[in-house]
């Protein structure tokens, strides 16, 4: 059966398979609260236990405060180390080191990436799994904005910066997938790598400009509807830094691509 590597710390998470294909998944978060890599992991043991998916969990750590480290080596225990793989790193090193960092230690041919705050259900996994089997798509994205997808837990001028930045990337950019700001993805594992190469940007911007250079790669999307929750624990910061670093990050890619 398949194979499912799971990575998870510092800023999203990293799921492989094998042998036909294998998936990864790949967890990182910048703001990591110990107790929600339980919930999170467990949640995604009890989607994929009788999925025949044989998968390994891999946990990268940016020496967060919050424990996370503990219950990491707390569910190797349960779950075996062949299952659930720590692999720490000493401080925060930023989100697209954290994905490099994820991709040495996966196994799998294929890689999901997703947000360990609980905001990205792992339900939707096998959604994105049977996607990718149907049109052999390179990279599968999670769309709030198609079919049945959702954001929850946002106030109203939230969903409008978020519609409002999407729209602009939308006309500025015609990516051909209709949401470039989530993270929720699964992608061939050497596709992951040939767009790491080619991406310079940081924040919010990092994953449009990975659609977008997808896209002038040639790369395969097909898309699943996901539902968006807001995380349970922690916050979730959007200030006028980020809308600013944004638009600049949004018209750097207008002019290069």
């Amino acid at each position: 059966g398949n194979q499912i590597s799971v990575t998870r710390g510092l800023a999203r998470a990293l799921v492989s398979s094998a042998p036909t294909p294998r998936e990864s998944i790949v967890r990182a978060f910048q703001n990591d609260i110990g107790s929600e890599t339980g919930f999170s992991i467990c949640s995604f043991k009890n989607n994929f236990h009788f999925s025949g998916n044989n998968f390994e969990i891999i946990i990268i750590d940016d020496g967060s405060p919050d424990g996370t480290q503990e219950i990491a080596e707390q569910l190797q225990k349960i779950y075996g180390s062949d299952k659930i793989l720590l692999r720490p790193r000493a401080r925060k090193l930023g989100l697209g080191t954290a994905y490099i960092h994820g991709m040495k230690h996966a196994t799998g041919n294929f890689i999901v990436i997703m947000d360990a705050d609980l905001s990205h259900h792992p339900k939707f996994i096998p959604e994105f799994i049977r996607k990718q089997k149907e049109g052999n798509f390179d990279i599968v994205s999670g769309t709030r904005y198609k079919g049945n997808g959702g954001v929850y837990g946002w106030d109203l001028k939230r969903k409008l910066i978020s519609r409002g930045a999407n729209f602009l990337t939308q006309v500025l950019l015609r990516p051909g997938a209709s949401d470039l700001t989530g993270s929720f993805r699964l992608y061939r594992k050497e596709v992951l790598q040939k767009l790491m190469e080619k991406c310079v940007s940081k924040g919010y911007v990092f994953q449009m400009e990975m659609i977008v250079r997808a896209r002038q790669l040639g790369y395969s999307i097909g898309e699943v509807p996901i539902s968006f929750v807001d995380r349970v624990y922690g916050e979730s910061k959007l200030g006028g830094n980020e809308i600013v670093s944004f638009l600049k990050g949004l018209l750097t890619l207008f002019a290069t691509t």
